[in-house]
């Protein structure tokens, strides 16, 4: 369970988000907002890479007061991933394996399942916009997180890779009671998704449904 508590968060004095008090029960979340409604910030926040007023609690656990437990639990793949050129995909992900320890999946089957073994050993900056993708993708299906974050997840992949994480993300959901906040402009299928919330920003307010 995600809390939020006199949650503010502005850049430049112009008010973005505003959620006063907000529960996000165990489940799997469609994230909805217009383009500059502060889904990526809410994201962002709950990741705990930006900084905001206010308090954001899961479980029992402050991410102001115990950081370094509640990042253990939420992972996040961004909707464009920027990652060092000089380092592969595979050291990228030895480096997430080591600080998230063993989870669901192993880094090779991700890999696999994705399709990326020939370009995995790459440097990052010989890859594509859809390359990096994937690796986010994987990167946050590793470890064992409560919560895992997806901002745009269906943007710059092919369908076959489409239905593979939605397997990822049905199968973690309901194996293993993982709970997931995805963020889209595209229509995300429920016939292939067990989607159990819809949480819409609109005027700087979370409304769950």
């Amino acid at each position: 369970m995600l809390q939020f508590r006199n949650f503010t968060k502005s850049y430049h004095n112009n008010l973005v988000l505003d959620i006063p008090n907000a529960t996000m029960a165990d489940g799997l979340y469609w994230l909805r907002g217009k383009n500059g409604s502060g889904k990526s910030t809410l994201l962002k926040s709950i990741a705990g890479i930006i900084s905001f007023n206010g308090e954001i609690m899961l479980e029992r656990l402050s991410i102001k007061k115990n950081g370094v437990a509640f990042r253990r639990l939420v992972n996040f793949a961004e909707a464009e991933p920027i990652y060092p050129e000089y380092l592969s995909g595979l050291e990228m992900i030895n480096l997430f394996q080591t600080a998230k320890g063993n989870g669901v999946f192993s880094s090779q089957q991700l890999i696999a399942e994705m399709g990326m073994e020939a370009y995995i050993g790459s440097p990052l900056g010989s890859y594509s916009s859809g390359m990096l993708k994937k690796l986010s993708l994987v990167l946050a299906f590793l470890g064992n997180p409560k919560w895992i974050l997806l901002d745009e997840p269906l943007n710059t992949l092919d369908q076959d890779s489409l239905k593979i994480l939605y397997g990822w993300i049905s199968h973690t959901h309901v194996e293993h009671n993982m709970n997931f906040l995805l963020s889209s402009h595209q229509q995300i299928s429920t016939a292939l998704l067990p989607l159990t919330h819809i949480a819409d920003i609109v005027s700087h307010q979370l409304i769950i449904k």
